[in-house]
């Protein structure tokens, strides 16, 4: 099956849409192939402000219709405690909003952007996805991430290179409770060492204390803004550290 047989068989579509590169793809196929799609973002603080500005910009390039779902992921029974199943009921409460939102709507099929590189070996998320009955066109089609770049470069979004970005829930240890002060630690020194040009990094943190995890390559260059980025993640942070297992 390819995407265009998919969207013959499923012609009234709601697609789950974050603005990354796959849900990107997933709905621009969808708006070539359906016949009537409608995107729903979900605004929660587990994802910092400029994935909601690359997921509005990119919606508004391809003339696609996004309803925004504003919802508190902390709220959801068993997120905040951050267990080592935390994403099982996170998907659970932010697709289960989906749902609620794309029924409304008259929508009986949701889609999601999971592709055929995704393991689901041992992903809480996935099995939230199937209880849902969420389905995944870019994974049914065998469509591999590398692929998805390639289609995406060819149709012209500018999301075809965009890096991965895991949400900021990732970058604090299980077991430790999430918060929304937290969370902004995070999105702020993020953004501050995206301002100076670093690419492809974390900055992890642990009881008030962060760990900046950089490519080897780009170590020298943290030596020379060494100390603009204490100043700077200090505010925010007890210690700040570099990682070196990290190459």
């Amino acid at each position: 099956m390819n995407l265009e047989e998919f969207f013959l068989e499923n012609p009234r579509v709601a697609v789950a849409f974050s603005g990354g590169v796959d849900s990107s793809y997933l709905l621009w196929a969808a708006l070539q192939y359906a016949k009537e799609v409608r995107a729903y973002y979900v605004a929660a603080e587990f994802q910092p402000r400029f994935e909601y500005d690359d997921a509005m910009r990119l919606a508004g390039e391809i003339g696609a219709e996004v309803r925004v779902l504003k919802i508190s992921a902390l709220d959801v029974p068993g997120v905040k405690e951050n267990p080592a199943n935390r994403c099982y009921f996170c998907k659970q409460g932010i697709f289960g909003a989906i749902w609620n939102a794309a029924r409304e709507d008259g929508f009986q099929v949701l889609l999601d952007g999971t592709n055929a590189s995704d393991d689901a070996g041992d992903r809480p998320g996935m099995k939230a996805l199937k209880e849902l009955s969420v389905r995944s066109p870019l994974r049914e089609c065998n469509l591999t991430k590398t692929q998805i770049r390639q289609l995406s470069k060819e149709a012209g979004l500018f999301t075809w290179d965009k890096p991965a970005y895991a949400c900021l829930a990732t970058r604090i240890p299980t077991g430790e409770v999430i918060t929304k002060e937290k969370l902004a630690a995070t999105e702020a020194a993020e953004g501050y060492l995206f301002s100076l040009g670093f690419t492809d990094f974390r900055v992890r943190s642990r009881e008030g204390h962060a760990r900046i995890q950089l490519p080897e390559a780009q170590w020298e260059k943290l030596a020379k803004h060494r100390a603009e980025i204490l100043n700077e993640l200090k505010k925010y942070y007890v210690t700040v550290s570099l990682d070196l297992e990290v190459r």
